[in-house]
This record gives structure tokens, C-alpha cells and sequence, in this order.
């Protein structure tokens, strides 16, 4: 009977642990079956979000050609025909000038893609590039903020604020390649993946051969990493703890009074004690920060063994060291206080900058989200270089939009997650992206229509026909032609030798001239000074075209120095249609003769 109830009560155990096992295992199910769903609606919102973004980068891509442009295809003309052998002289100015080319990779690669599909491959081009951007802050927002739709939603924000940087110069690549430096160095510092380390070696090769100009700001997009570390491992070191305790034990060994040992015993003991006590409060500190995230990650120390190694690869390009001094040589050049996109930031001139920063702004002061040590330290730093250049706005919107994302994202967490859950989750379904791919396709029709009808060249900014007419009936190997900044590039691009060009710091002391070292300066030929304060008489011109020797003049037709030429009677004009006026120098015709 005993035997019975035991086989019964074995038959009832094994049961239950079937009927448990069962459950486990349909839990298992379950689980496995959630996660396929979440990866599979993450994959389909991802999908819709790339085609929405590259559709929007698309839309605000410009057609019309711009200034730096023309000389880069001429120059990659020049390498694709002679190889990159003797990259150290100009031969598209007649000054015959020494000169470092910053981006010579770029300009093969464009000129390649012009001379297979002409004007036409390179808006193709900027396009493609455009959409790879927009993508790549996407993702970059996406590994910040681990929010889709917040990521979706700035990165459309900041694809706006780009709008005036996106165009067919080497810029708009290194843009690319910075975001997905950040990407690696994030992944590398959370996975220690070789494969991220590889990338962060071969991006500033890429970017000293692509736009040197740029190859030292590489090296800056460690330092946020670099600084969160060094100032945490500081704030860990307990260094004033350990010099009172010092200070302490050296008093106690020089003091021979028993009672003045005891007391100083006391006191060392009562600093350890409280150095154990604040060890134990930083440590519950840094697990509920009241506004800043700062942590102690110790593979920022390989961080800063490949960042050395990648220093190295700077080198490896044509122009030298170019990658190393050309930044500094331009900084200390006088371009910087002429050219428009270098001059300080002023609010009231950038709305979209104006409007990013002060929601950034509302979303750190205001709410409770937590923004980590090297996002602060980005923030600030692109934030302070923006307002020294307005150039760098590009980079507020590329790196500071993902540190926003994550702000963001907290906020949302904490307060409303599940009614943001059900949007994405909407938007995962196949009938929800296609209604929002839909939506995008018309407003990128609508944005895209008035650019798709513009000129690949606009002739009312640049001497079209009056280029033509230059080639039909002057020498052009011969003359010595003086033309405004803006459209010497157009120039040269129709083999026409120029004064001045955009490719502003060849005509600077600091790039055509030698350092001396005892004053401490460049001597060279300032003809970029020469050129602009000529357009704008703020020198005189008889004196400036006499010691050039020019002999034929190109201005626009209602600049103030063509007025001045109509009335003076040693120019001659010779052609007048459009918008551009063209003179002979009627000395410099009697000298010659």
C-alpha cells in the first residue's frame, strides 16, 4: 500500500515538473518569439527611417554647382592626366605660386565621377553623400539615445540645419567619416571590437588624403573621452586626502611628545575613515547622479593608444605634412576674417542654430535627464567653436543632435514611454510605413521641384559667356586677366589663368611664402588682400594692376570698381552683356607694344 502511494505521489511530482517544464519552455517560446517581433519592428522602422532621410537629403541637395567645385574637378582633371607625382605648384594662377593641394583624393574622385556623367553625376554625387550623412547621424543618434523615433525625428532637424553645408566639396565627406568616427569610438569603448580600432586607424588616413585641412579636429573627437577619464581618475586618486595623511605621518615621526602621537594618530585614522566614507558616497553618486553621468572606463586608455597610432597616418599623403600645419597656416592667414562661413556665429543671422541650442538648453536645465561627462564636454566645445566660426555649425548638428536625442529619450522614459512605444510600434507595421514613405515622397517632390528647374551653373554668379567669348578672342596664355574672387574658380575650370581663385590661403604669405624665424612671420605675396581690397577700392587700383602687370579686367557689371573703369579713360571696354563688364588695360597694352 506504502509502495502504492509513493508511485503515486512520484507519478504527481513528475507530472508538475512536466507541467513546469512545459511552462518554461512556453515562456521560452514566448520570450524568443517577442524578441524576433522587436527586431523585426526595429528593422522595418529602420527601413522606413533611411528611405525618409535619404528622400528629405535628397530634396535639399543643391543642383546649381558651387564656387569650390569647378577647381576641384580642374585639379582632379590634372591628376587623372599627370598622376600625383608633383603636387607642389599651381598652374591654374598666373602667379606661379607654390602650393600644398588639401584635398587631392576628393578631387580625383569627382572628377571621375564628371568626366563618366558630367554636371549632372556631380549633383548625383552630393545627393548619395548627402543621404549617407543623414543616415549616418541617424545611427549615431540611434547608439546615444537607444530611442528610434526621437532619432528619426532630430535627425530630420538636423539634416535642416546642414541644408547650407550640403554641397559638392570635400567637406561634405569628411562630415561622413567624423560621424562615423564617433560611432566607432562609442562601440569600441562599450564592445573593445578590433574591427572598430582598424576603422579608427584608417579614418584620418582617409581624411588627411580626402581634406588635411581638417585632419587635426579628428583628434579632437577623442578628447571628450580623453577628459571624462582624466578627470574621474583624478577625483579617484583622493589627492588631498592623501596629502593631509602624509602631512599627518611626517608630524607624527618629527613630534617626540607621546600625547601630541596620540592625537595625531586619531586625526590619520579619522582622514581614513572619512576616505573610506566619501569612497562609498561618490560610488552611490555616480550610480544616481543628480544631472551628470561621469564613469571610469578603462579601455579609454587603449582609446589613447590608438588615437597616437593614428597621428602617424597623417603623413601618409602627397602633401607632406600638409595634414599637420595646413589648419594652423590658415588660421594665422587673414582669410578667416573674409570668407563669409569662417566669421563669428551671430544669433541673429542662424535661426535653426539659434533654435537648437535653446532647446538643447531647455531640455538639460529644465528636466531631470542625466547627460553624461563626455557629451558636456562635446557639447561645450562644438558649442564655443560654432560661435568662433559659423563653419562649425555643421558640427553642432552632427554631433550635438545625438547628445540631444539621448536628453531626450531619458525625458521620454521616464514620463510617457508606452504612448511613444505605440507610435513606433505604428510605424514598424508595413501600412503605417508606407503611409509615412508616402508623406515624404510628396514633400521631397515639393522641395526638390524648384532646384530640379535651376542651372547646373548659374550664370547670373558666374561669367558663362563671357568666359566663351574670352577664349574666342583674347590669348588666353598671354594676358594677365585681374577677376574678383567669387568666380575665379569658374575660370579656371574653363582653362582661363586667374588672379585669384576660391582656393583663398595658395594666395596668403603663410602658404606662398617662408617662415623667418627671427620675426617670426611669413614672407610671401599677400594677393588675397590685394584682390579683395582692389574690388573694393581700398587701395588704388592704378598702382595694384601697374605692379601685377595685368592687362585685362573681369568684374561683375555692377561692382563699384567697373563704375570707376567706365569713366577712366586708360580701359578700354570690351565687353559688356549680362552681368559682367570686361576692360583692357590700355598702358598695359602700350607697354607691351
Amino acid at each position: 500500500m506504502e509502495n502504492e502511494n509513493i508511485e503515486l505521489q512520484n507519478e504527481e511530482v513528475e507530472k508538475d515538473n512536466n507541467e513546469v517544464i512545459e511552462e518554461i519552455q512556453e515562456e521560452k517560446k514566448n520570450i524568443e518569439k517577442e524578441v524576433k517581433q522587436k527586431k523585426k519592428r526595429a528593422f522595418i522602422f529602420n527601413f522606413m527611417a533611411v528611405i525618409c532621410i535619404a528622400l528629405y537629403a535628397i530634396a535639399i541637395s543643391p543642383k546649381t554647382l558651387q564656387n569650390d567645385t569647378f577647381y576641384t574637378v580642374t585639379i582632379g582633371e590634372y591628376i587623372y592626366n599627370n598622376g600625383i607625382g608633383d603636387l607642389t605648384t599651381d598652374m591654374y594662377s598666373w602667379h606661379e605660386l607654390p602650393y600644398t593641394y588639401p584635398h587631392w583624393l576628393y578631387d580625383f574622385g569627382m572628377f571621375l565621377v564628371y568626366n563618366k556623367f558630367g554636371q549632372a553625376g556631380i549633383y548625383g554625387s552630393t545627393m548619395v553623400l548627402a543621404a549617407i550623412l543623414g543616415i549616418s547621424v541617424y545611427a549615431l543618434c540611434c547608439k546615444k539615445s537607444k530611442n528610434r523615433l526621437v532619432s528619426f525625428v532630430l535627425t530630420i532637424g538636423a539634416c535642416f540645419v546642414l541644408k547650407s553645408f550640403i554641397a559638392a566639396r570635400a567637406q561634405l565627406v569628411t562630415f561622413i567619416i567624423f560621424a562615423w568616427t564617433v560611432l566607432a569610438i562609442e562601440s569600441f569603448l562599450e564592445t573593445k571590437k578590433v574591427r572598430y580600432a582598424i576603422l579608427l586607424i584608417l579614418f584620418p588616413l582617409l581624411i588627411a588624403n580626402l581634406h588635411c585641412a581638417v585632419f587635426p579636429f579628428y583628434f579632437v573627437l577623442f578628447l571628450p573621452y580623453i577628459g571624462e577619464y582624466i578627470l574621474v581618475s583624478l577625483e579617484d586618486t583622493d589627492w588631498d586626502f592623501k596629502l593631509y595623511a602624509l602631512i599627518l605621518r611626517i608630524k607624527k615621526k618629527l613630534t617626540r611628545k607621546p600625547e601630541k602621537r596620540e592625537k595625531l594618530e586619531e586625526k590619520y585614522n579619522k582622514v581614513k575613515n572619512s576616505k573610506e566614507e566619501r569612497k562609498i558616497k561618490r560610488e552611490k553618486i555616480r550610480e544616481n547622479p543628480y544631472k551628470i553621468k561621469a564613469t571610469k572606463n578603462h579601455v579609454v586608455l587603449l582609446l589613447m593608444i590608438i588615437m597616437i597610432i593614428a597621428g602617424a597616418t597623417g603623413c601618409i599623403n602627397p602633401a607632406g605634412n600638409g595634414a599637420y600645419t595646413y589648419l594652423y597656416k590658415t588660421i594665422k592667414g587673414n582669410t578667416t576674417s573674409s570668407i563669409n562661413e569662417h566669421l563669428p556665429l551671430t544669433l541673429v543671422d542662424n535661426d535653426e542654430f539659434c533654435v537648437a541650442l535653446v532647446i538643447l538648453l531647455i531640455v538639460l536645465l529644465f528636466t531631470d535627464s542625466k547627460i553624461k561627462l563626455s557629451d558636456l564636454f562635446m557639447l561645450a566645445g562644438i558649442t564655443y567653436l560654432s560661435f568662433k566660426s559659423r563653419r562649425q555649425v555643421s558640427m553642432f548638428a552632427i554631433f550635438c543632435t545625438p547628445i540631444l536625442a539621448s536628453l531626450i529619450a531619458q525625458f521620454i522614459d521616464k514620463y510617457d514611454k508606452e504612448l511613444f512605444e505605440k507610435i513606433e510600434k505604428y510605424y514598424s507595421e508595413w501600412f503605417g510605413v508606407v503611409i509615412m514613405v508616402c508623406l515624404f515622397v510628396i514633400w521631397a517632390t515639393n522641395l526638390i521641384k524648384p532646384t530640379l528647374n535651376s542651372d547646373y551653373v548659374d550664370a547670373s554668379s558666374y561669367p558663362v559667356e563671357a568666359s566663351e567669348w574670352i577664349k574666342a578672342n583674347l590669348d588666353v596664355k598671354n594676358i594677365r586677366l585681374y577677376n574678383e574672387y567669387n568666380y575665379g574658380s569658374y575660370l579656371l575650370f574653363k582653362g582661363i589663368p586667374v588672379f585669384i581663385d576660391s582656393r583663398c590661403d595658395l594666395y596668403t604669405p603663410q602658404f606662398n611664402g617662408t617662415y623667418v624665424k627671427e620675426g617670426k612671420y611669413y614672407d610671401g605675396r599677400d594677393i588675397f588682400s590685394d584682390a579683395i581690397n582692389i574690388a573694393g577700392l581700398g587701395v588704388n587700383y592704378v598702382d595694384k594692376f601697374e605692379e601685377y602687370d595685368v592687362s585685362h579686367i573681369i568684374l561683375y557689371s555692377n561692382s563699384k570698381l567697373a563704375m570707376v573703369l567706365e569713366s577712366d579713360s586708360n580701359y578700354k571696354k570690351l565687353y559688356d552683356q549680362g552681368n559682367f563688364k570686361i576692360f583692357e588695360r590700355l598702358e598695359a597694352t602700350m607697354q607691351n607694344d
